[in-house]
């Protein structure tokens, strides 16, 4: 599968960005979808993940739990990430991933990775 991701830029602290995943192929509802994000020096890390299927069960790290959802459209061929309350250290480049049979995590669980969006938050 391949993945396109955008939605990323430059917004002050505080404001709100939604980023788009969008995966080729026709079995997209049978993948396990998540975001990553590394910031300049540091290794990637695991943002957000949602299962397979319609989505029911999600998870996040601690660090934007509460601020950031994440959702996908069946439909579209396409996994969000809602992000507000946007902080100066949550700038990063964002991933997507996708895995064929488990739960994302570790970058090691991704089976497919997007290009990455940058997102950039000002104080």
């Amino acid at each position: 599968v391949q993945l396109q991701a955008s939605g990323g830029g430059l917004v002050q602290a505080g404001v709100s960005l939604r980023l788009s995943c969008v995966a080729s192929g026709r079995t997209f509802s049978s993948y396990y979808m998540g975001w990553f994000r590394q910031a300049p020096g540091k290794e990637r890390e695991f943002v957000a993940a949602v299962n397979c299927g319609i989505g029911t069960t999600t998870r996040y790290a601690d660090s934007v739990k509460g601020r950031f959802t994440i959702s996908r459209d069946n439909a579209k061929n396409t996994v969000y990430l809602q992000m507000n309350s946007l902080k100066p250290e949550d700038t990063a480049v964002y991933y997507c991933a996708a895995a064929r049979s488990r739960v994302l995590y570790l970058r090691t669980d991704a089976d497919f990775w997007g290009q990455g969006t940058q997102v950039t938050v000002s104080s």
